[in-house]
């Protein structure tokens, strides 16, 4: 049996690869298959693979981009979602804060430096036509810390997967004045270099099986009602939100990862492209 560690968000996209470890289709397949729930998100999940503690990471596609130009060693094997990520930009419920740009020149809550709710914050203060240099952040490492920190005031608003943090808009602890979705694929699979070269055939045995699942996920009778309850959501929301969402079995190609680094490149958040040899790896 060969142990290889993945970390992921504890999120609705990623109820596919639960479903195959339940059924044991990796055991089946002599792998053992050790997932890990990563509520900080992105930026985490980049130290994760840095350290060794991860060996796959499910990852936001510009958060892991931006870090393997900054020497993470591990490379982009497929895309695991394709459609984008609407994040949904809140407020406390009782901000003053009532439209998109009464936010300029405010504090933005983010989980950690390199996150995606930092990278979006900058993608969104860009579209807005603010400048992207004088942009502030509060680093709030998960959910909960953004309650805290929109409800005592020392963030003025946070960027989240508009459909996980519905429940708290839904109890009246945040309120959404915006949406702003990614304008790539959001999720994809990064794989450490070192299991990339030591264990191909157990990676590529791997994808195949979440491919298998993926590709027949919404069809399964009753997911919705799945996700609604293992996810504390609304069914309505949650069928909207499978309406929206398409997986992957498709690898990054060049013409997509050269431009999610020009945008980033734009918006300085990296300094330099890297080439699609040292970013992806087709296995």
């Amino acid at each position: 049996m060969t142990t290889i560690k993945i970390a992921s968000v504890p999120e609705h996209f990623n109820l596919p690869w639960h479903i195959a470890i339940e059924n044991k289709a990796f055991e089946k397949q002599n792998i053992d298959l050790q997932w890990t729930d990563v509520p900080e998100g992105t930026g985490k999940m980049c130290q994760m693979l840095r350290s060794g503690e991860t060996d796959i990471a499910i990852i936001l596609t510009e958060g892991i981009i931006k870090d393997i130009n900054a020497g993470n060693p591990s490379k982009l094997v497929q895309i695991y979602v394709e459609t984008p990520l609407i994040w949904g930009i809140h407020v406390a419920t009782n901000s003053n804060y009532k439209k998109l740009e009464d936010l300029k020149n405010t504090k933005a809550a983010i989980s950690r430096l390199g996150s995606g709710s930092q990278l979006m914050a900058y993608v969104n203060a860009n579209n807005q036509g603010w400048k992207t240099d004088e942009l502030q952040f509060e680093v709030v490492n998960t959910i909960d810390g953004a309650v805290e920190a929109l409800t005592n005031g020392t963030a003025d608003y946070f960027m989240w997967e508009r459909f996980m943090t519905k429940p708290l808009v839904d109890k009246g602890v945040f309120r959404k004045i915006a949406d702003c979705p990614t304008p790539w694929p959001c999720f994809v699979i990064a794989v450490r270099v070192e299991i990339l070269e030591q264990k191909p055939e157990i990676i590529q045995s791997i994808l195949t099986i979440i491919n298998q699942t993926t590709k027949t996920f919404k069809k399964i009778p009753n997911i919705d009602a799945v996700l609604a309850s293992n996810y504390h959501q609304k069914l309505e929301d949650i069928q909207e939100w499978l309406s929206l969402t398409d997986w992957s079995q498709e690898n990054v190609d060049e013409k997509l990862l050269n431009n999610v680094q020009k945008q980033l490149f734009q918006l300085k958040i990296i300094d330099k492209m890297g080439t699609f040899e040292e970013i992806v790896k087709s296995i």
